[in-house]
């Protein structure tokens, strides 16, 4: 447990050029983090060390990794700037740090776009491609392209016409955003669907978790009119 009173806000005038890295991080629907009250476009600084699981402000440089600390029903996200002294966890991508700003809440189909732009910086967009490793990047890109990431927080993007995109490892993450995608994720995965008209328009997004709030799991789904709908493979 983080001593939030070793915590402070930091005014404006107060902040110099430093080294400063890009992370995700998980609050409650307070903005809450363990007790510390967090707001959108402040600046904060740890009084002692930074270490990660220990001491100091945490975030992940992977935004998936979020949701092994913050479920992704019931919780907020934000898009920060940590710097001054940086620790960082062995297990996966946390990062403590003494200084923390928050620069925009993102909400769960913001991070889940962020995971997909992660983790596509690694990956060759093919019309029908698979990432089968941990944190492997899939994308389709072509008219009817599928793809799939099958390993452990993978990330699977679908952005052709009736594209489809599949999640089935632990803590993955599926985006359909063409004219009529589809997405599909195992129990526990995320899932975000864009809606289009005829002119390509979008219309509506939908983000949502399988297993949870009547989304099934390994089941295919398409955006009607606002809503999730299951479709045949």
């Amino acid at each position: 447990m983080m001593n939030t009173r070793r915590y402070k806000k930091v005014d404006a005038a107060e902040t110099v050029q430093q080294e400063v890295i890009t992370t995700y991080k998980g609050f409650d629907q307070n903005l809450q983090c363990r007790g510390f009250q967090y707001a959108v476009g402040e600046t904060y600084e740890h009084d002692g060390e930074a270490k990660a699981c220990n001491s100091g402000f945490h975030a992940c440089e992977y935004p998936l990794d979020v949701l092994g600390y913050y479920a992704p029903a019931g919780s907020r996200f934000a898009i920060v700037e940590q710097s001054g002294q940086l620790s960082r966890h062995d297990d996966d991508s946390k990062v403590a740090s003494t200084k923390i700003k928050v620069t925009a809440e993102i909400g769960l189909p913001g991070l889940i776009k962020a995971a997909i732009e992660y983790t596509m910086k690694r990956a060759k967009p093919e019309g029908g491609s698979i990432a089968t490793g941990y944190q492997g990047a899939a994308s389709a890109t072509g008219d009817r392209g599928a793809a799939s990431a099958t390993g452990d927080q993978g990330a699977a993007s679908a952005t052709g016409y009736r594209g489809a995109a599949s999640a089935t490892g632990e803590q993955g993450a599926a985006m359909a955003s063409g004219y009529a995608g589809r997405v599909m994720g195992k129990d526990g995965c995320a899932l975000f669907l864009v809606e289009r008209n005829a002119e390509y328009e979008i219309i509506a997004t939908w983000s949502g978790i399988a297993g949870k709030n009547g989304v099934k799991a390994d089941t295919w789904y398409m955006l009607k009119d606002g809503k999730p709908v299951e479709v045949t493979p």
